[in-house]
């Protein structure tokens, strides 16, 4: 790092930090330090939300991925694009969501279940949360510590100090400094600007990779990989370590079930100014992330060209030397592509990625501190009061649970011994809430016949599977000389001695299936053998008679369903109809040119010079349509930003907005929503 990547770093940090200070004034209630007032556009929804996707725990985590599997994961990532695209513009999950006005997806629990399934899904996800995001701080400060070339230890006040532990309180503290000044405001309106500089800094940083690598040393370096485990074929991946064709498979199948359940950025599902404007976000979200994809694919093959071709043997040899003294042998996997990158990228690019990583890190950190820090006020204490707290007490409340978290994953950073890749780690912590929480949400927004049995009997099917292999798989080890002791002929302990046989995603995948057959059988035993009534729906999605005065236009008494909500409706303009049309032909076109390629190369087969060839058309064209949406978003972002402030300045705070079920109109008596 040179003096001018460093003060490329600190002015970028500067500048949040004086932003952070300024909107501090327009944070005046609960509902503004939960969900920034419920006045965000599209463009600046979009924008900061896609800022959490960008820590260094997402990134290091996509470059384990994109370091072993090359283009070939980019590829059977097209099987999702229909899935997803119905999800999209369909408005699933987000739209109804936003329509029942809750806070919290707890807090839709006891809408639509009972107050008692509210707190323990409240517990659940809390602590799911905080377990997630115990190993953030840890990627963070080891990506910075070995990109900028930071020293082991320093000394404070005469004693030696680990630098892991001291870049992390760093960044926490900050991050708390930003959310304490104006809760989701200043999150919504920190990460817009952070968004703006990374889109402009990603087509920066594309084009100096570009610079220094040649195509052709590229593909050199990929054909070195091993014959069935080709980093740009992705029909010849079946010894690909863990991301292989079934790994991709699985977490299509996650994606699809768990939408919207996870609540590591529960203010932002809240922060639209109305239900269209969210599923808007959405739509447009997939070109606003085009450009992200190829960065987060391209770092790691540079990286991996960097380490295994000819041209730069003598510096690749500095790199292996440095990952040679790292002692845990999984670090040492998430560590290689930040010091290759530390030795790749010229002065200046240095300084801007280094600016990227951490205006990622402290997106994703303050937007998890706070949705875990309001998770638990909100949902494990606030339903126990019969009246609410008073606003002061009550964002002070918010503020001390936050701090809370903040302290909780530093220490868990510390202690915790990581044996497995990022992504299985975080798809398997996460399974822990997810695996319950998708039948539950799905049945709750969409099924007028699934009960609070079927939501208890789902919720802990799917976390009991899914914290049993978690936990397996950290103490296997352990248990494994005892397993041995008491089974001493058994083939499979003798054969998975050294590893759990199955990954996080595998476990993942049964415990979400099993928690889907229970909440189908406890739903159905509700309304089959103890006859509980249909739910009302119109009345917890404020529809029809129901309707809230500006949640939708006026023409619009009830929201389109079924095939319909697939289709344009009544809320769109014209231009919203463009972006809709435009998203449907771009994907729909991949989907006919994945199956095409797919079912000629089974039958004629394709050569790694077709691919390799194919992959560089998707560079170009992806940098191109690039260029296009960072001007688009930009100037969307900008407006939705005057908007956004010109609301605050006049909007009525509504003390009663703070959460509790009383003051979201319950959806129905409680004889029909509790059992």
């Amino acid at each position: 790092m040179h003096w001018i990547d460093w003060t490329i770093l600190v002015g970028f940090l500067v500048f949040l930090a004086f932003v952070s200070i300024y909107i501090r004034r327009y944070c005046k209630s609960v509902s503004d330090f939960l969900v920034a007032n419920r006045c965000a556009g599209r463009y600046l929804l979009n924008i900061s939300q896609e800022m959490v996707g960008l820590g260094a725990i997402s990134f290091v985590a996509m470059f384990e991925m994109f370091y072993r599997s090359g283009f070939c994961a980019t590829w059977w990532w097209l099987i999702k694009s229909p899935f997803f695209l119905v999800l999209t513009i369909s408005g699933w999950i987000i739209y109804r969501y936003r329509e029942t006005r809750a806070m919290t997806m707890a807090q839709f629990f006891e809408i639509r279940y009972s107050r008692n399934f509210r707190v323990f899904c409240g517990i659940l996800a809390w602590l799911t949360g905080i377990i997630n995001m115990g190993i953030f701080p840890a990627v963070a400060a080891r990506f910075f510590i070995y990109f900028c070339g930071l020293p082991e230890t320093i000394v404070i006040l005469g004693q030696s100090v680990p630098t892991f532990a001291v870049i992390m309180i760093i960044e926490l503290s900050i991050v708390l400094l930003f959310i304490f000044l104006g809760g989701m405001i200043v999150i919504v309106v920190t990460e817009f600007f952070q968004g703006m500089f990374c889109l402009i800094v990603f087509l920066v940083i594309l084009a100096s990779l570009l610079w220094i690598f040649d195509w052709n040393q590229i593909c050199t370096a990929l054909l070195q990989a091993p014959e069935k485990a080709s980093m740009v074929n992705p029909f010849k991946t079946s010894e690909a370590e863990g991301f292989n064709f079934s790994f991709f498979m699985m977490q299509i199948f996650v994606g699809v079930y768990a939408y919207m359940a996870w609540q590591g950025g529960q203010g932002f599902m809240a922060a639209a100014k109305n239900a269209h404007e969210a599923k808007m976000s959405r739509i447009i979200g997939s070109w606003r992330q085009l450009l992200q994809i190829l960065l987060i694919t391209l770092l790691p093959i540079c990286a991996y060209t960097f380490m295994h071709h000819p041209d730069f043997a003598d510096k690749a040899q500095l790199v292996n030397a440095a990952v040679g003294t790292i002692e845990n042998p999984t670090i040492q996997k998430q560590m290689i592509v930040p010091l290759a990158l530390s030795r790749i990228l010229p002065v200046g690019i240095l300084g801007l990625f280094a600016a990227v990583m951490l205006a990622g890190t402290m997106a994703a950190d303050g937007t998890y501190l706070h949705s875990w820090g309001s998770v638990l006020i909100q949902d494990v204490i606030l339903p126990f009061r019969k009246t609410g707290f008073s606003t002061r007490g009550h964002i002070i409340l918010l503020r001390f649970s936050t701090a809370f978290v903040a302290v909780f994953v530093f220490c868990f950073s510390l202690l915790f011994r990581q044996n497995d890749f990022l992504l299985m780690y975080i798809n398997l912590t996460g399974a822990i809430f997810l695996g319950g929480a998708g039948s539950v949400i799905v049945g709750g927004l969409y099924w007028k016949r699934g009960s609070t049995a079927g939501a208890w009997m789902g919720m802990l099917v799917g976390c009991i599977l899914a914290f049993g292999g978690l936990l397996i798989r950290q103490v296997w080890p352990d248990i494994v000389p005892v397993l041995s002791a008491w089974f001493p002929n058994s083939d499979f302990v003798l054969k998975n001695s050294n590893e759990f046989p199955y990954n996080g995603m595998q476990i993942n995948v049964f415990a979400i299936c099993c928690a889907i057959v229970a909440y189908l059988c406890g739903s159905l035993w509700s309304c089959l053998i103890m006859r509980r009534p249909a739910f009302n729906m119109d009345k917890m999605l404020h529809r029809g008679q129901y309707a809230i005065k500006g949640e939708h236009k006026k023409e619009v008494i009830l929201p389109a369903t079924g095939l319909k909500a697939l289709l344009p409706t009544a809320e769109f303009t014209a231009w919203d109809k463009f972006q809709y049309y435009a998203l449907t032909f771009w994907t729909l076109g991949w989907t006919v040119f994945f199956l095409f390629v797919t079912a000629y190369h089974f039958i004629w087969g394709t050569t790694d010079k077709w691919w390799l060839a194919f992959w560089h058309f998707k560079i170009e064209l992806t940098i191109f349509l690039g260029l296009i949406t960072t001007v688009w978003f930009l100037w969307g972002g900008i407006r939705d930003f005057k908007d956004m402030f010109k609301t605050l300045r006049s909007v009525v705070r509504q003390t009663g907005d703070d959460g509790r079920v009383s003051s979201v109109e319950p959806a129905t008596d409680d004889s029909s929503r509790a059992e």
